[in-house]
C-alpha cells in the first residue's frame, strides 16, 4: 500500500524554528524528525511506498529523503509550486497521479504510535475511512466531526457547532476500492469551484460524505500528536523523553502523550 503525505507547508506558527526547514523536518526524538518517524512507523506497519508532497524547503526535504533511506520503503516526491498561495486542497489534488490504488492520506505534521496505524489498516474494509479521536471537549483548532449511525461521518470541519461534535479528525484517511475513484472525482470537481485555492481537502470529505458512505475508525486512548505550535512540539518531544527514561512513568494519555 502507498501512503501520501502532505508536507508542502512551512509551518509559520512555529517560526523561527521553520525559517529554513519545513516543520516536517523539525527534530522530535533526538535528531529524528517528524517525517522520519512517520516513515519508519509506516514501514513497520507494512506500507511499502510513500509519496511526499513538498513545497516550502523542498530541496531540504528531498535531500533528507535521499540521505535517510528506510528499509522496505520506496519514497518519491511531488512538488507543489503554489504552496505559498494555496491551502492544502491544491496540494492534495496535485497528488492525484499517485492515487491509483488503495492509499493512506496523511498530514505531514501528525505523529502517532504504531498501534494507531495498525488499527486503521486492520479495520473493516470500506471505501473511505476517516480516523477520529474522542475527548471531553474541543477547541477552535480541532477538525471536528459529527457522526451518525454506526460511526458514519455526517460532517467535518473546524466550525461545526459544538453541540453536534462527536469526535475530531487526526488527519489520517484511508481510501480503498471504489473510494479511490470517488475521491479523485471529488477532488477534480472541488478544484473547479470558486475560491478553491483557499479550501482544505477535508472540505471535500465533508461534501463526499453527503453522497457516499464515509466511515470512521476511532483510536481514542492511543497516542497521536498534531504539531502546529511550539507547545505541540514540546508535547511530542516530552513523550519521547519519557519513553527513553524508564524511571519516569507517563501520566494518563488524556493529559500527556505516550512515547512512540
Amino acid at each position: 500500500m502507498r501512503a501520501i503525505v502532505l508536507c508542502a507547508g512551512q509551518g509559520k506558527r512555529l517560526l523561527p524554528l521553520t525559517t529554513s526547514d519545513p516543520k516536517c523536518l523539525l527534530p522530535v526524538d533526538g535528531d529524528r524528525s517528524v517525517l522520519e518517524i512517520q516513515l519508519r512507523t509506516m514501514a513497520r506497519c507494512g506500507i511499502d511506498r510513500a509519496t511526499i508532497l513538498v513545497g516550502f524547503g523542498a530541496d531540504r526535504v528531498e535531500h533528507f529523503l535521499g540521505t535517510h533511506r528506510i528499509p522496505g520503503l520506496t519514497v518519491d516526491t511531488i512538488f507543489n509550486p503554489f504552496y505559498a498561495t494555496t491551502d492544502n486542497l491544491i496540494t492534495c489534488w496535485l497528488a492525484r497521479q499517485a492515487m491509483t490504488g488503495d492509499f493512506l492520506l496523511l498530514n505531514g505534521d501528525t505523529l502517532f504510535e504504531e498501534e494507531v496505524l495498525r488499527t486503521v489498516l486492520e479495520g473493516p474494509r470500506t471505501p473511505v475511512t476517516v480516523t477520529v479521536n474522542r475527548k471531553a471537549g474541543y477547541d477552535d483548532d480541532d477538525m471536528k466531526v459529527t457522526l451518525g449511525a454506526n460511526g458514519r461521518l455526517q460532517a467535518i470541519g473546524k466550525k461545526l457547532s459544538l453541540e453536534h461534535v462527536d469526535a475530531e479528525s487526526i488527519g489520517m484517511l484511508l481510501f480503498r476500492d471504489s473510494g479511490v475513484t470517488a475521491w479523485r472525482g471529488a477532488l477534480e470537481r472541488a478544484v473547479r469551484q470558486p475560491n478553491a485555492l483557499h479550501h482544505w481537502y477535508l472540505s471535500v470529505v465533508n461534501d463526499l460524505a453527503q453522497h457516499i458512505e464515509v466511515t470512521t475508525t476511532a483510536i481514542t486512548g492511543l497516542w497521536w500528536q498534531e504539531i502546529d505550535s511550539p507547545e505541540d512540539l514540546e508535547l511530542a518531544r516530552e513523550g519521547f523523553r519519557i519513553g527513553r527514561d524508564e524511571t519516569k512513568r507517563p501520566v494518563p494519555v488524556a493529559a500527556r502523550p505516550r512515547a512512540l
